[in-house]
């Protein structure tokens, strides 16, 4: 085994074996054991100490005892010594080979006649690795311009913004099921009996002192008119709720107290109080609000119908008249 494995090489090994089992063993924290506690550098250093003495101590024993020995005896030695690199004599073979070179015997035959004080040059070919690889290179120069400048492929730019499209993609997707991620701008109007009854227990346990459990109102405003002080619709009714309301009079903000999916499940539970008759109802307060996109679907109708009435003239007919289009 010493054979095989050469003494610059299996001390380190050793060492750092014994300072890992110390490391394994020694409770240091976030530490190496050696910072959190000298002493266990002092004893690494001294372990490392003891094997150099250990390795020079047996390899001049070696040294000696390989001295006493007769012709064959250290020829047999060799012989058994040299074996277990022959491996490595095939890899160096193989190396010199690839480096082209002359051997030093035989560079007499390549030396130039260029003198520069004494410094004599030789004419060596390129090393095959280094020719390989220059041809390697052009290869891949060929591929990438019929690739690329040839049947326009997709550069770097392009697949940048194809995986940036899809990464957006699925971020939004992610965002669709990560309920828990709503704000006021993705919020959106939640429909799930599920979903409806976690709002009417975040509803009863903290709203129904202001609003009435029926959403009637009492210190807060009617839930149930049309008519809303901050704006009504989803986004409008979360952002009251995580925000709070008027300055000094309005309710308090819950988005200490709630996470963003509770603001919308209870947001979309205090929706489901429009339309309803409470007991003892409160009057209403605020304007009466309409879906933004409502509005706009009406005005464009409105537009468009008096488009339309412009567009009409009117032609008598025996005596009548009559709208014609243009």
């Amino acid at each position: 085994m010493r054979n095989l494995i050469p003494s610059h090489i299996r001390v380190p090994v050793l060492f750092f074996a014994i300072a890992g089992l110390v490391e394994y063993f020694v409770d240091s924290g976030g530490q190496p054991a050696f910072m959190e506690q000298p002493i266990i550098l002092l004893f690494l250093l001294l372990i490392l100490l003891v094997l150099i003495a250990i390795e020079a101590i047996v390899s001049a024993m070696a040294n000696i005892l390989y001295q006493s020995l007769d012709e064959a005896a250290q020829a047999r030695y060799d012989a058994n010594t040299n074996k277990p690199f022959k491996i490595l004599t095939w890899v160096q073979e193989k190396y010199k080979n690839l480096l082209g070179s002359k051997p030093i015997e035989d560079e007499g035959e390549i030396i130039l006649d260029h003198n520069y004080d004494g410094i004599k040059e030789l004419d060596n070919n390129l090393p095959p690795w280094w020719v390989y690889s220059f041809y390697l290179s052009i290869l891949f120069a060929v591929v990438y311009m019929v690739r690329y400048h040839v049947f326009n492929a997709d550069g770097q730019f392009v697949e940048y913004e194809i995986e940036y499209a899809e990464a957006n993609r699925a971020i939004e997707a992610y965002k669709k099921t990560a309920k828990g991620l709503v704000d006021y701008n993705t919020v959106e109007l939640l429909a799930d009996a599920s979903d409806l009854k976690s709002g009417q227990k975040i509803f009863e346990s903290n709203c129904v002192a202001c609003h009435k459990a029926d959403g009637g109102g009492g210190i807060g405003p009617n839930l149930t008119d049309p008519n809303w002080i901050l704006g009504g619709g989803i986004k409008n009714v979360f952002r009251t709720i995580s925000e709070g309301g008027r300055d000094g009079k309005g309710m308090v903000s819950w988005k200490a107290e709630l996470k963003p999916l509770e603001m919308a499940q209870v947001a979309s539970y205090v929706l489901q109080f429009q339309g309803t008759t409470p007991a003892e109802p409160k009057a209403a307060e605020g304007d009466v609000w309409a879906d933004e996109s409502i509005k706009a679907s009406k005005v464009e109708g409105e537009i468009e119908n008096k488009n339309t009435t412009e567009d009409l003239e009117l032609i008598p007919v025996q005596g009548k008249t009559m709208a014609s289009n243009n």
